[in-house]
């Protein structure tokens, strides 16, 4: 089946006098002669575990990333990015728009893992497989005449619930799993076929995009690199790992392996840049680079946030975003203003000049004048995680069934467990070290109204009380 030219209920092809009307409307470049609007490539890279500390860039004395570093120069920087805390959920907020109580799909894996005899809810059971009637941004955009492709990491599903069902026209390395069996070939992946012995899969991930990019150049792709890299195992090139080896740790980024990861990671955005300005395409390109959440304790740090992987603060939900758009005065600024990953279904069909599907609920906000304007006004709006479930870890639990608000520098953690309450001002306490909620208990329970009502919205499901 190929996903790529797949229209779900809902959806549907605009005429051309509506696509040549959103276009004017939206900026895009026409076609000289033709009165057809030309839609511009989309490019998102996603990096698997990559902190918000973990680039030179977001100020990394130890690894080492000039590409990522000259695509920031390019780009605005969004400083207050935010994914989930685990990399399923967020991968399903990136393709479909929607928070985890719209597809289900709340953490990684059964939702009950770890210690169930110090499990005191019943959690809300998890999908694992991103259900086939969502509608992805894939999907949307390959109906309007986009080439797409999935090259990298999928882990929301396999076989009919696999890229290709989801709009994908293009798979490579996409596959039900969420961890690669090695970086070298042969892979051991279903969805690729190996390269010679020894080959590097983000090398051959970036070898695929350009083939891709190439291929389509004439026509507007839309190309998803969600890369494994640099999730475990820690497995590097040699020749890289040696060039960290006797470098001065900076804290607790210390590991050779991990750096040497990233400096392959960083690599192909280098040779992905390149290759945009090889094609002549950089005029009419627009890319992203993200990750899916926080780096993973004990093999990075992230100061001055708190934890990492799998935890609601934000070490583990903040992450690094770089947008560069054609033409944009912006380039090389920071946004302050917190943003999600539910944002890029929304700003990649303003870019596209595209509407949503009649009847399709997105939760996230266009970033498209943000992406431009770093000092454009962005009305106040609350972001919102829920997690109605247990997220194991060696020493217990890094989330218990909870739920998150955050609001300019606010932010609460309600703990369902036992009813706790978490309050922390990140302009004055990014750390979260202050628990405020006994100090400032109206703005606690502004905050925790504000998250019931948006729960009651959704009808997000609730764990419930075991029969002990």
């Amino acid at each position: 089946m190929t996903g790529g030219t797949s229209v779900k209920p809902g959806m549907r092809r605009f005429p051309l006098t509506a696509v040549s009307m959103m276009a004017l409307t939206c900026g895009a470049p026409l076609i000289a002669g033709a009165g057809v609007p030309e839609r511009p490539n989309i490019i998102v890279i996603l990096a698997d575990d990559f902190g918000w500390k973990d680039a030179g860039f977001r100020g990394s004395r130890y690894y080492e990333t000039p590409h990522l570093d000259r695509l920031a120069g390019q780009s605005v920087e969004f400083t207050r990015a935010y994914a989930c805390p685990s990399c399923a959920p967020s991968r399903a907020a990136l393709l479909t728009g929607q928070y985890s109580p719209r597809t289900g799909v709340f953490m990684v894996g059964e939702s009950d893992r770890g210690d169930k005899a110090r499990q005191k809810l019943v959690p809300v059971p998890n999908v694992q497989d991103l259900r086939t009637e969502a509608v992805t941004l894939a999907e949307v955009l390959s109906a309007q005449g986009y080439a797409t492709a999935l090259i990298g990491k999928w882990h929301l599903g396999g076989g009919p619930n696999g890229p290709e069902s989801q709009g994908f026209g293009l798979n490579v390395a996409g596959f039900h799993g969420g961890t690669p069996p090695t970086y070298f070939s042969p892979y051991r992946i279903p969805t690729i076929e190996d390269g010679p012995p020894g080959e590097y899969l983000t090398d051959r991930l970036t070898d695929e995009a350009i083939s891709f990019m190439k291929k389509n150049r004439e026509r507007p792709f839309f190309l998803y690199l969600p890369h494994y890299a640099v999730h475990v195992p820690i497995e590097a090139r040699e020749d890289l790992r040696k060039a960290f080896a006797a470098k001065p740790p900076d804290g607790e980024q210390k590991d050779p392996g991990y750096a040497a990861m990233i400096l392959s990671l960083d690599e192909s955005v280098g040779r992905i840049l390149d290759a945009v300005d090889r094609l002549g395409l950089a005029g009419k390109t627009h890319i992203i680079f993200t990750s899916d959440n926080g780096g993973q304790t004990g093999i990075t740090a992230q100061p001055p946030l708190r934890e990492g992987k799998g935890w609601l603060y934000e070490g583990g939900v903040r992450v690094p975003m770089l947008v560069r758009s054609p033409g944009t005065t912006a380039a090389g600024t920071k946004n302050d203003r917190p943003v999600h990953l539910v944002d890029l279904f929304p700003t990649i069909l303003e870019w596209a000049g595209i509407d949503p599907p009649a009847g399709l609920p997105l939760d996230g906000v266009s970033l498209a004048g943000q992406s431009s304007n770093p000092v454009a006004p962005m009305t106040s709006r609350d972001l919102f995680w829920h997690f109605p479930g247990y997220q194991p870890m060696k020493s217990g639990f890094r989330i218990t069934p909870s739920s998150m608000l955050v609001n300019d520098d606010w932010k609460l953690i309600e703990r369902f467990e036992d009813g706790s309450l978490e309050l922390y001002n990140l302009k004055d306490d990014v750390s979260e070290q202050h628990n405020l909620a006994g100090l400032q208990p109206a703005k606690a329970e502004e905050l925790q109204a504000r998250l019931a009502s948006w729960r009651q919205a959704l009808s997000a499901p609730m764990p419930t009380a075991t029969s002990q």
